[in-house]
């Protein structure tokens, strides 16, 4: 399967994210970085799981570890879904960058999707 494994140099992607638009080793600079993705904004398991990182995410900023998620809407359905991830985790605030990834080009180049449902719904 093509895509980045365990021990590979992310690929420096230009992006659009909810903060900016940026290459990755520029956001990644020297320091560690968190990646996450999830396939889509307002599903109950990810909405959940954004808000753990919000949550947590001034412990990550202690070790000075960044947090950067990505899915597969675009920007202003992120914004839409951070309001949302942010009152169901009251007192956090989605302060990392949400990447946009709406044609679905970007996941695949990260590794990031089941080799089984990549058939059904990606483009090779």
């Amino acid at each position: 399967m093509p895509g980045i494994t365990l021990g590979d140099t992310v690929p420096n992607l230009a992006v659009e994210t909810t903060h900016d638009n940026f290459k990755l080793h520029d956001y990644f600079a020297d320091s560690w970085t968190v990646l996450f993705s999830h396939p889509g904004d307002f599903t109950q398991v990810c909405t959940t799981e954004l808000g753990a990182m919000a949550k947590y995410s001034h412990e990550f900023e202690k070790r000075g570890v960044k947090l950067l998620g990505l899915s597969c809407d675009d920007i202003q359905s992120h914004k839409d879904w951070i309001k949302e991830v942010e009152a169901f985790t009251p007192g956090s605030k989605v302060n990392y960058p949400i990447i946009a990834d709406p044609n679905k080009e970007i996941i695949p180049q990260l590794n990031m999707v089941d080799p089984i449902e990549k058939g059904k719904v990606f483009k090779d």
